[in-house]
């Protein structure tokens, strides 16, 4: 085996060696898994991952935390029920305005330590029925995507921090696949719109005459309204499949798919586990996962369009306004050589 930069000394193999230094060959493999990582199919694939990576991760910390809400609830329960035992045997039923009043005390007091664990997200689930793979795996989404509906919410210290740091290394990679995932669809959208244009052009210049009309290299523009439109359609579409998956009724199955498109993210609103149609189907989650992700990307093509359309419309604004200002200068050139010519 020859050394590392030397050379054979036939003709035929005179080519340096250095794929047997271990070294290149895995700084060779780091350089073309980077290179893979930056594209579209890389960066798309990346965030499933983190997603998923994450979602197990969320499901180790809170699941395996114990339910210290509901012990709470528990015991508050024993406590409110042996009030009033102590209430019934102490007053029996010769004292019943003390018996009464000592039981309400009870009451209240248990009324209002359970209203504050219920503010604190206390509903009635264990830690290991609340963070579910499905429930996990949105939260994960809606924390890098920044929607952070709020429905579910972690409860130990371990949790929140990493949340933060969950959030901190996902928000790039967020940023990245939207804006990579914008510019595919924006070509992909842009040259079947072009397509479009060019046949319904034809169509009404009429075989022939086409080609003198509109130059088959002459660059087409999107216009606003075409990606409104497109915003429209899918969110109808996701409208549609949340309600029958869902089982939401049609006003919440538009209102969650315009409040995660713009990343609004209201409140106790989002895709639950605990759903009345086909909750546990495990392609009920991957058409989640799917629509929020390109719906994301979608949104994103309509902005670099729509931004493309309006950059397009200020530039003709500015060439209409110089010309009429070009038209007004002549006629007052034109007025003022009028005028000169009377006077002489």
């Amino acid at each position: 085996m020859l050394p590392v930069g030397d050379r054979s000394s036939t003709g035929s193999s005179s080519v340096v060696l250095y794929t047997e230094n271990p070294k290149e060959r895995l700084k060779e493999c780091c350089r073309k898994l980077v290179a893979f990582m930056c594209t579209q199919v890389g960066v798309g694939g990346l965030v499933v991952g983190y997603a998923v990576v994450g979602a197990f991760c969320f499901m180790q910390i809170e699941g395996q935390a114990g339910d210290a809400q509901k012990y709470l609830v528990e015991q508050l329960r024993n406590n409110c029920s042996a009030d009033v035992w102590n209430a019934t045997q102490t007053f029996n039923v010769l004292s019943k305005g003390n018996w009464t009043r000592q039981v309400t005390l009870a009451l209240r007091h248990f009324e209002e330590k359970f209203s504050v664990i219920v503010k604190k997200g206390y509903d009635g689930r264990t830690a290991e029925e609340t963070w579910s793979f499905p429930t996990a795996l949105m939260f994960s989404l809606s924390i890098f995507t920044m929607n952070g509906y709020g429905n579910v919410v972690p409860k130990t210290p371990q949790g929140k921090v990493a949340t933060v740091v969950y959030a901190i290394y996902g928000i790039p990679l967020y940023v990245l696949y939207f804006r990579n995932m914008g510019k595919v669809l924006a070509q992909t959208f842009r040259w079947v719109y072009t397509c479009l244009y060019r046949c319904s052009m034809e169509d009404k210049a009429g075989g022939d005459g086409y080609n003198s009309q509109l130059p088959q290299k002459s660059r087409v523009i999107v216009p606003s309204t075409a990606c409104l439109w497109v915003l429209v359609a899918y969110v109808a579409t996701g409208t549609i499949t949340f309600h029958t998956l869902e089982g939401w009724s049609i006003m919440d199955s538009t209102f969650f798919c315009v409040t995660s498109l713009c990343k609004i993210g209201i409140e106790n609103f989002g895709p639950m586990p605990d759903s009345k149609a086909g909750a546990d189907h495990p392609m009920t989650l991957v058409i989640k996962l799917i629509y929020l992700l390109l719906g994301m990307g979608i949104v994103a093509m309509c902005f670099d369009l729509m931004r493309e359309d309006v950059q397009v419309r200020v530039r003709n604004l500015k060439i209409d306004i110089g010309l009429c200002f070009e038209d007004i200068r002549l006629r007052a050139v034109a007025v003022y050589r009028r005028r000169n010519s009377y006077e002489c």
